[in-house]
Parts: structure tokens; C-alpha cells; sequence
């Protein structure tokens, strides 16, 4: 006698998997990448040099500023959109 195989019938079941839209695009992540890149920048700058003082410039004034750029620029790089982008989806 024969019985009716239930792993069989487990087997045959398809999962199922959503995949999730990417929060930001490539050119969020590019964005991004650059801010840290201009505010490692800007504290290499204020960290650099054992030949200049203390209250150089350099150090104390634009450094700081690169730092600062450095952020906006993170801060932009998740708020910006394509426009591009954002045409195709409304018109779903």
C-alpha cells in the first residue's frame, strides 16, 4: 500500500520573496561617498602640519569650512532626487 508522500507536497511550495525598492539611487550613494570624502579632507587639513602653529589659518578658518561643506553636502546627497526619477514613478 502506497502512502501519499507530504515532503513531496512541500517541496513543490514556491516561496516567495519581495524585493524591497532601493531607498536612495547610485547617484545618492556617489553624493554620499564625496561628502566623506571632502570632510576627511577638511580634518586632514586641520591636523596637518607640525611646521605651522597652532592658530594658522589654514587651520583654524578654512579647515572648518571644508569640514561644513562637507556636511551640506551629505545632508543634499540624501535629500536630493532625480527629477528624471521621479517623472517615470508618477506616471505608474
Amino acid at each position: 500500500m502506497a502512502t501519499p508522500n507530504k515532503n513531496k507536497s512541500k517541496q513543490t511550495e514556491k516561496k516567495v520573496t519581495v524585493l524591497q525598492p532601493m531607498i536612495f539611487s547610485k547617484q545618492n550613494y556617489i553624493l554620499l561617498l564625496a561628502s566623506l570624502g571632502v570632510i576627511i579632507l577638511g580634518f586632514i587639513i586641520m591636523g596637518s602640519g607640525n611646521d605651522k602653529p597652532f592658530d594658522h589659518p589654514m587651520k583654524i578658518t578654512v579647515a572648518p569650512i571644508i569640514v561644513l561643506l562637507g556636511f551640506a553636502l551629505g545632508v543634499f546627497s540624501i535629500m536630493y532626487s532625480n527629477k528624471t526619477e521621479n517623472n517615470q514613478e508618477e506616471g505608474k
